[in-house]
């Protein structure tokens, strides 16, 4: 991982679209600094298209899609993009699991909730479940004291014997039925609101993340950034970014915006 300082100003300056993480990447102890708020809004008034891609629940992504200044929202770690239309006051929600196969996916994550609760102790259910769609997400440090890395990977363990995928975030394992994930969902929402082919486009894209499930994506686009708490995952990730910032969570974040903003305004004037 190379310091984001060392992003060339031709690559940054090109830069027409940001992608990014939420937990600990937009926020810092679980809160969205001023400063990052701030500064998605800088990229999308510099006309620069901004997406979270998250795997917190549907219920936060549909606030998220009609009040930040974002162009949408990927939740759940991929099972659904939501994008509202403010003209025409409408949200398009899309999911890549249609309805009745989602309700016989929660079925089967309920045999996984009982075993990982009953087989690791101090896990629990994460605080926003009632508001998922898809996903079951297991929380492993949020609201409650931190586990040992060994308790997370069993959890994970858990998810996959009962032939569920599973991700770890730096919050809470996530688990699911079906052959998505960011970076799918990513790539459609990408083609159905922004109009953008990530495939020929992804040297002109940023994605900014800090954890193991944001693996696909830091493998996927060569200008991706992780904030700086991304470091304590090396050796425990399986793709790492291509730039890494100084400070961690939403700080680091502002340290990417600035450098694709900074980047932007010198070739403007040159």
């Amino acid at each position: 991982m190379r310091a984001i300082s060392d992003m060339p100003a031709d690559a940054a300056s090109r830069i027409t679209t940001l992608f990014a993480d939420i937990d600990d990447t937009l926020t810092n102890d679980g809160r969205l600094p001023a400063c990052a708020y701030e500064a998605l809004e800088r990229l999308l008034v510099a006309g620069i298209a901004v997406a979270p891609i998250t795997g917190r629940p549907a219920g936060w992504c549909d606030m998220i899609a009609r009040m930040w200044p974002v162009s949408g929202v990927v939740g759940e770690n991929g099972a659904f993009y939501f994008s509202y239309h403010q003209d025409g006051r409408r949200m398009r929600r899309v999911f890549a699991i249609n309805d009745g196969q989602r309700a016989d996916d929660r079925k089967k994550l309920e045999i996984v909730r009982a075993r990982i609760l009953t087989e690791v102790p101090g896990a629990a259910i994460s605080a926003d479940q009632h508001y998922r769609e898809a996903d079951l997400a297991i929380d492993f440090c949020e609201d409650v004291p931190p586990l040992p890395t060994g308790e997370v990977e069993r959890i994970k363990q858990i998810f996959e014997e009962e032939g569920a995928v599973a991700k770890v975030s730096s919050i809470h394992v996530n688990g699911w039925y079906g052959t998505y994930d960011k970076l799918t969902m990513t790539r459609r929402f990408a083609s159905d609101v922004l109009g953008l082919d990530i495939d020929v486009e992804k040297e002109k894209i940023v994605f900014v993340g800090d954890s193991p499930n944001d693996a696909p994506m830091f493998r996927f686009f060569p200008n991706a950034c992780g904030v700086a708490n991304v470091v304590q995952f090396q050796g425990r990730i399986e793709a790492e970014p291509t730039y890494v910032t100084r400070a961690e969570g939403g700080h680091g974040f502002v340290e990417v915006a600035n450098r694709i903003l900074v980047a932007r305004r010198k070739r403007a004037v040159a």
